[in-house]
């Protein structure tokens, strides 16, 4: 097949392009190598030559006309992700650019054979938890009244008893900031209009995905690259609440073959999956196994009782139904860890950009 991957210079779209092609099928990049993401929007030097590369916007009605000539498929994985408060924005790119895609799909009559776009976890906001007496259970957020107070766990609202975490399957959404409110709309209207009009569409809840390419220049989100950032400069690394924070860590490889593996199996169709690791770290194992990779052992995790505004307490996905397709996670933070640095040392701009990342946060109110 021809395959369309938005976003495809960046971090996912870059590792599912390789699969691709090491699969026999023909690739198309539409990107706009927007900063900070990519340095002086030049393409990266990970695309092979051979690949059909097209500069441009998700929002920008031709570019998609033009993007979407003679495909089979399509992969869009652009995307708009911070934890800044530009909220229109997330819904511009990831939203709208959806639905435009759908529209010229529908209007233009183009022979689509699938569309996978690139949801999140975040659409689960706290995911689910377990009250005392065992019973599920599906908190909204954490009050701001509480997080200023630095109480983090979940507390059971009618017993005041501290909920326990579980692992959440894709039953339940309920999306609290606007990164995940437009990552569930964006899916909303795959799934939807995909069935309406015949094209069979899929939607990815990633996990925290980590792996080698994940751009440094970006540093408002993303604990692989800042604690590589902190860690290689000889910093200890940063962590947010207490760092007991339970979340879990997936591989890109792992990603790009749950990518591969939903492009070609039609029972897929129409649906949305988990893509994780089946498995939760804390945050703080995650900032140590940093540490270990970039060969600093003994830069233990400092915790200034910072917090992100709007960020979840706990959060780790089931992947039961996407195994249930033959796919099963291989990597582990190690794995991504060590990659990471070796990528990372092969950038000339290389640095640590988490400083002024954090005081921009926390000027604009995303971080308290």
């Amino acid at each position: 097949m021809k395959v369309l991957i938005t976003g495809g210079a960046g971090f996912i779209g870059s590792h599912t392009m390789d699969l691709l092609l090491a699969r026999g099928h023909a690739v198309r990049i539409l990107d706009a190598l927007e900063p900070p993401v990519h340095r002086d929007r030049q393409k990266p030097d990970y695309i092979p030559a051979d690949v059909e590369f097209q500069v441009g916007d998700v929002r920008d009605r031709s570019a998609w006309v033009k993007a979407l000539e003679g495909v089979d498929a399509v992969f869009h994985l652009a995307a708009y992700q911070d934890y800044l408060p530009d909220f229109s924005k997330f819904f511009h790119v990831n939203a709208v650019s959806t639905a435009l895609l759908y529209e010229i799909i529908v209007e233009r009559k183009l022979p689509i054979r699938k569309v996978v776009v690139a949801s999140s976890q975040a659409v689960y906001g706290e995911g689910k938890y377990v009250r005392a007496d065992g019973s599920p259970f599906y908190p909204g957020q954490r009050p701001a009244e509480q997080l200023a107070g630095h109480v983090w766990e979940l507390l059971d609202p009618e017993t005041g008893a501290p909920l326990r975490p579980d692992f959440t399957d894709e039953s339940g959404v309920r999306p609290h900031n606007s990164y995940a409110i437009s990552k569930y709309t964006e899916e909303q209207i795959a799934l939807n209009l995909g069935r309406r009009y015949g094209i069979p569409s899929v939607g990815m809840r990633y996990s925290i995905v980590q792996g080698p390419r994940q751009s440094f220049r970006n540093a408002y989100s993303g604990a692989l690259r800042i604690f590589a950032m902190q860690t290689l400069a000889g910093e200890r690394p940063v962590i947010y609440e207490d760092g007991l924070q339970l979340r879990d860590y997936v591989y890109v490889g792992d990603v790009a073959a749950a990518n591969a593996l939903v492009l070609e199996d039609a029972r897929a169709d129409y649906q949305a999956f988990n893509v994780g690791a089946g498995r939760t770290w804390t945050v703080r194992e995650f900032a140590r196994t940093m540490a270990e990779a970039a060969g600093r052992p003994e830069l233990e995790p400092v915790i200034p009782g910072e917090y992100r505004f709007g960020d979840t307490r706990h959060i780790f996905s089931a992947t039961d139904k996407l195994q249930a397709l033959g796919w099963r996670a291989q990597g582990d933070p190690q794995r991504s860890c060590r990659e990471y640095i070796a990528w990372a040392g092969s950038q000339a701009d290389f640095g640590n950009y988490s400083q002024a990342a954090r005081e921009h946060m926390k000027k604009l109110g995303a971080v308290r």
